[in-house]
């Protein structure tokens, strides 16, 4: 398989990518809910909630940081989690934009 050749596609094209790769797994998705419903979150109530290792969700949660989906704020020996508001907009509005770009009264093939 070949390299992804980023450099050929826009910006907005690269950043959508990433946010759809960063969602694009069925714990994240699960995370990211369970983040939406409880609008705060400690690292093991994902454990329990998940019922997934904890390097598994380690490893999750990273990955959802890593774009800005999620922020978290150090508590002692535990980090709390949450859904990043301006980043979550973003998201939003970036998928909005590509899904309204389709006319349903086209007719294809």
């Amino acid at each position: 398989m070949g390299v992804t050749k980023t450099e050929n596609f826009t910006l907005k094209q690269n950043q959508l990518a990433a946010m759809a790769k960063a969602l694009a797994h069925p714990a994240r998705i699960a995370i990211v809910q369970h983040l939406i419903k409880a609008n705060a979150c400690i690292n093991s109530d994902l454990v329990a909630e998940l019922g997934l290792a904890q390097a598994t969700i380690s490893q999750h949660l990273r990955e959802l940081k890593e774009v800005g989906i999620i922020q978290g704020t150090i508590e002692g020996t535990s980090i709390s989690y949450c859904i990043n508001p301006e980043k979550w907009k973003e998201i939003q509005g970036t998928f909005d934009s590509l899904f309204q770009g389709f006319n349903p009264d086209f007719e294809c093939c």
